[in-house]
């Protein structure tokens, strides 16, 4: 499919690629992955042939289609969301554009029939359906689909170009920070889609729960080459972790080996009996090809971030909230508390409402109707994407920094820094001159040296690489405060969230337990309401040939003509009738097992929960530390007889189907 041999590449003195070889083959699913800056954008620019490398060649199979999703689109014109979805190639989109604009001016003329006979001759009628179905997996509603695109955010306009390329089926497909747009919902349909996408992929992604969903092979930029690996991001770390202890005992033997070769030579080097010998000595030295230290073989740096003053128990309430935008209700009289400690993850598809909820608990947006107040002694601090008015563009990142309310040493705010990317000069450019992710991880680092003891955060990963989001983890685990978030990185909600808020129409939902607790939960819900779907329509679809038909009704033959119905069947036998309430016992028997078992999971549910909230307060583990282990002992016991039991729920819901 695509092989890439001894590339090198360089822009001015920096290089990128030295002697960089690798290959695809025909259906794999590969991810790129090293640092920013390491080359991964300008090896994509090579692929698409948008570049060419000083040095090496490229061969692409002959024919083959490629795809590419950049990070940034290019500017919009008049087209629609359908109309970028189905415009697989310039020629179905030049007339899907005609076609429009004909249809919008009502000018249906010979042009406009020319272009919809072309269009219909490749077949742009058949991939209209397949691209409403992606744009429908993607969160756009059927009523978006004649928007014109313009009318968008620029994270909808990605999702419309991600279901153009999902739509033309490309032979390979080239993806840049594919999930950086989507909300969690879209995100799992995505991530099924491409495990089930016929071509081969290569992508570049900071999120390690999506590369592990998706990808076999890892191709790690390092050392200006490309390493690859295969499995899975976990599989990728467990090697390279491995490798990397191999390498650092081979250069610290060969160091070893350096210095004992050094010392010979220069004690003996003068010394006319052993000059032959430290001359020999000297040229094993020179011939020897050096190990270099594995990068980031040096102890990593654990930052440590100032903590906020406590605050009440009662950190935040909402009460008898309305809120709108214009006509469009979002919130009809919700309630909402968040309480000291919690770390709680705003989950719900795009467009429920959960940054405006962040806005209304952040006091960026005010309620239509009811109240929202602060507890005893909470202050508050809000991150949005988008939120950059809390910077001064006349300051550099340092000056910037160091305006905090609790100013740090500068050595500790140059450190945060470049766990953040602003690493050497960088830290002395203006605000102003920022790009917009620049300006976010910015933001990012004035609230975690100068922390709320409420800190509400919308998408606070986007924009980071994966050591970034690791600094961010390692400081939000230490962090004593409230955290309320939204994020679409499973990894980091993993890592992070302790409970879950679903937030769908208007409707918040509270679950005990963490992320992967709630997934559990909906997943078995879903079963038993599927399973109770099924079991309704049993009651009610009986197929027609097993319907009672009337003893004088007429059945058609083959040839047409009428003929007598079969005779209606005699009385039942004992041996029958026996049979019949031996099988009306097994299914009332397997019914009973079923509500049981639902009976004890809906008890254990509910033990769980309750487990959940005494380890979420934190005056116990300064009380009791005892009684926390215990609670972890039993939270742990409780998971596995969950898990026990919704198995054996399934189990007996088959055999009851099956009965």
């Amino acid at each position: 499919m695509l092989q890439v041999s001894g590339i090198h590449k360089a822009f001015g003195p920096q290089v990128l690629f030295e002697d960089a070889t690798f290959h695809l083959e025909s259906g794999e699913r590969a991810a790129l992955v090293g640092p920013n800056g390491a080359g991964k954008s300008t090896l994509f620019s090579l692929l698409l042939g948008e570049d060419e490398p000083d040095e090496g060649r490229i061969v692409r199979e002959k024919g083959i289609r490629i795809g590419h999703l950049p990070q940034e689109t290019a500017p919009l014109g008049e087209e629609t969301v359908l109309e970028i979805a189905v415009g697989v190639t310039a020629e179905h989109a030049a007339l899907r554009a005609r076609i429009g604009a004909a249809e919008r001016a009502g000018r249906l003329d010979a042009d406009y029939h020319e272009a919809v006979a072309r269009y219909s001759e490749i077949g742009g009628y058949e991939v209209e359906p397949r691209a409403r179905r992606i744009l429908s997996g993607l969160a756009f509603r059927e009523s978006d689909h004649d928007r014109p695109a313009g009318e968008l955010s620029g994270g909808w306009v990605m999702r419309a170009h991600l279901a153009r390329l999902l739509t033309a089926e490309p032979d390979l497909l080239l993806l840049d920070e594919p999930t950086n747009h989507l909300d969690l919902e879209s995100l799992r349909w995505f991530q099924g889609h491409l495990r089930g996408y016929r071509g081969t992929l290569l992508l570049v992604s900071h999120d390690r729960a999506f590369l592990n969903a998706v990808v076999g092979k890892i191709l790690e930029v390092r050392h200006h080459r490309v390493h690859p690996y295969r499995g899975n991001y976990d599989d990728y770390l467990e090697e390279s972790a491995a490798r990397d202890a191999r390498q650092l005992a081979a250069h610290r033997a060969q160091q070893r080996k350096v210095e004992q070769l050094e010392r010979f030579v220069a004690r003996f080097g003068a010394k006319a009996t052993k000059a032959a010998q430290a001359k020999s000595k000297q040229k094993q030295l020179d011939r020897m090809e050096r190990i270099e230290a594995p990068l980031g073989s040096e102890k990593t740096v654990r930052i440590r971030f100032p903590q906020p003053p406590p605050s009440g128990q009662k950190v935040i309430t909402l009460e008898d909230v309305h809120f709108a935008y214009g006509d469009h209700s979002v919130y009809r009289g919700i309630d909402f508390t968040a309480e000291k400690g919690q770390r709680l993850v705003l989950i719900g598809p795009n467009g429920a409402g959960k940054s405006t909820l962040l806005k209304l608990l952040a006091g960026v947006l005010q309620p239509d109707a009811g109240t929202r107040a602060l507890g005893h002694q909470v202050r508050s601090g809000y991150f949005s994407q988008s939120r950059i008015d809390m910077l001064d563009p006349s300051r550099t990142v340092l000056e910037e920094v160091m305006a905090i309310r609790h100013p740090v040493p500068e050595q500790t705010a140059r450190t945060v820094l470049g766990s953040f990317l602003f690493r050497g000069d960088a830290v002395y450019k203006k605000v102003a001159v920022l790009s917009g992710g620049e300006k976010s991880r910015l933001g990012l680092v004035k609230l975690l040296l100068d922390p709320p003891n409420l800190l509400l955060m919308d998408e606070p990963t986007t924009h980071l690489d994966m050591a970034s989001i690791d600094a961010l983890v390692d400081a939000l685990g230490d962090y004593t405060g409230t955290l309320l978030f939204i994020s679409h990185d499973v990894y980091f909600i993993r890592r992070i969230a302790r409970r879950v808020l679903h937030v769908d129409a208007g409707r918040l939902t509270a679950f005990d337990g963490d992320y992967d607790a709630y997934l559990h939960q909906q997943e078995a819900r879903d079963a038993r309401a599927a399973l109770t779907d099924r079991r309704a329509g049993g009651t009610t679809d009986e197929p027609a040939s097993r319907k009672p038909r009337d003893s004088a009704s007429a059945v058609p033959s083959a040839a047409g003509i009428t003929a007598p119905a079969a005779p209606a069947a005699g009385p039942k036998s004992r041996e029958q009738k026996r049979q019949e309430a031996a099988a009306r016992r097994q299914r009332a028997a397997l019914r009973g097992e079923v509500e049981r078992l639902e009976q004890e999971i809906i008890a254990l549910e509910e033990e769980q929960a309750a487990l959940t909230r005494q380890l979420e307060d934190p005056d116990l583990y300064e009380s009791d530390p005892g009684r926390v282990m215990e609670l972890n002992r039993e939270v742990v016991a409780t998971n596995d007889r969950l898990d026990a039991l919704n198995e054996a729920w399934l189990a007996a819901s088959e055999r009851l189907e099956s009965a």
